[in-house]
């Protein structure tokens, strides 16, 4: 299935789907799951459910599954041709533009004698 025209709460669930399928091949039952990630038996519920959860319950889900390598190619910069390559070099160079100098306010000083 690709994701390419998913929402993203599609794409959220279609993981969680993922992530079920992957618990019942192991014969894991939800709480059996939530006790080995260290999570609670209703963020298991949750993510299954429709995949709302945090980043950090996706992982945990992921690696006490033994899914971690399937997050290896996630984000993989591997350019497509030589212009793809270039711009990705380029982009890695790339640092943050120097903070502009305001000037310091002036302060105008009255001065004994003078009537401003």
């Amino acid at each position: 299935m690709s994701f390419m025209l998913k929402l993203p709460a599609e794409i959220q669930a279609e993981l969680g789907q993922r992530l079920r399928k992957h618990r019942l091949a192991q014969s894991l039952s939800q709480e059996e799951l939530a006790s080995m990630a260290g999570l609670s038996l209703g963020a298991v519920r949750k993510l299954e459910r429709d995949g709302q959860c945090s980043m950090a319950t996706f992982v945990r889900a992921v690696q006490t599954l033994g899914l971690t390598q399937a997050l290896d190619p996630l984000f993989d910069s591997r350019p497509l041709s030589i212009a793809q390559a270039e711009r990705a070099e380029q982009a890695s160079k790339r640092q943050r533009a120097p903070r502009k100098r305001t000037k310091p306010a002036v302060r105008r000083v009255s001065r004994p004698g003078s009537n401003s």
